[in-house]
């Protein structure tokens, strides 16, 4: 089978472009092998393909891929994986802005660290509420296993976590393992080196985004006035969670998202693994021309020459409406 692959999803943007080459190479495979799979099926395979690979990710990026429909948000659930209509409000434009600074997942075990971290954190609270952890991997097990809601397991990380460092001697004790059981078990290849995790305020995300995103299917299923700000609102306490508790933006994405709240959004986020790349932004309908008037031309910090800048590109969308090129 030969292959010319070429694509226009800017790389290592946050947009998911090593998700979207995965899963147009299981269609192409699987098309000139002349066999026919689920589109469920295939966003299973594609997000194994991506584990193989090296990347410790979830499945939402090959899922969305294979079960979006134009016009349409989705709710993207696991165990078993299903997806379910959200209607985005009226009058609600995204506008996806890219601050140009590359993230390259494969290369860099930044994105691994923080999958480590939630998984050493899972097990933790599985032990302190006398579950086994030794086949606990992620945090949603745990709150499966113990019945719990979202804030009561939030409740738990508060009360089982501490916020400073923990050590691998303090994780080791904790759990009962070896420091051999512990590299070889609990940790991936690229973060063998990793001496200090910060269990407390990564699990602290995960629950917290968890309970944002059921929230903004709520605000967006009951279609009141002033849903549109309040969406806003939970992508803003988002970001924060992504830049203080899970450690994932950077300056120059910090620097975008309050431009573009500063433009005329309700709401802005980091989109992607985090580290560079995209935000996201909701801006009302009428205000759209004076949000690309006001982040136009606007000049962000460069890394890859001292003293340079670069411009950040914009591409907006309207919900249910297609999309458009700005300038």
């Amino acid at each position: 089978m030969s292959c010319l692959v070429d694509g226009t999803i800017p790389p290592s943007s946050g947009l998911s472009s090593s998700s979207a080459l995965v899963c147009c190479a299981g269609l192409v495979t699987m098309e000139a092998n002349q066999k026919s799979l689920s589109k469920v099926a295939l966003a299973e395979l594609c997000a194994k393909c991506e584990r193989y690979i090296g990347t410790e990710g979830g499945g939402m990026d090959q899922s969305i891929s294979f079960l979006a429909e134009r016009g349409k948000a989705k709710l993207i659930e696991f165990k078993p994986l299903r997806a379910t209509d959200v209607k985005l409000p009226d009058g609600a434009v995204f506008v996806i802005s890219n601050c140009c600074v590359e993230m390259n997942k494969a290369a860099t075990s930044h994105f691994n660290i923080r999958v480590v971290e939630c998984r050493i954190a899972a097990k933790m609270l599985a032990r302190a509420r006398g579950l086994d952890s030794s086949g606990l991997l992620k945090l949603a097990q745990v709150q499966t296993e113990l019945k719990a809601s979202l804030e009561e397991m939030l409740a738990l990380v508060d009360e089982v976590l501490h916020p400073e460092e923990y050590s691998r001697e303090e994780i080791c004790q904790a759990l009962d393992l070896t420091s051999e059981q512990f590299s070889t078990e609990v940790l991936s290849s690229n973060t063998q080196h990793v001496t200090h995790f910060k269990l407390h305020q990564r699990a602290k995300h995960v629950y917290g985004e968890a309970a944002r995103v059921l929230r903004f299917q709520s605000v967006c299923s009951s279609e009141g006035a002033d849903s549109i700000q309040t969406l806003g609102e939970l992508m803003n306490q988002s970001h924060a969670s992504c830049r203080d508790l899970y450690e994932c933006s950077c300056p120059e994405l910090d620097q975008l998202v309050d431009v573009c709240l500063k433009s005329g959004a309700v709401g802005s986020r980091l989109t992607g693994a985090g580290w560079g790349g995209c935000a996201v932004s909701m801006v009302p309908s009428e205000k759209v021309d004076t949000f690309l008037a006001g982040s136009e031309g606007v000049l962000l910090p460069s890394r890859s020459t001292q003293g340079s800048h670069g411009r950040f590109e914009s591409l907006c969308v309207k919900a249910r409406r297609g999309g458009s090129h700005s300038p």
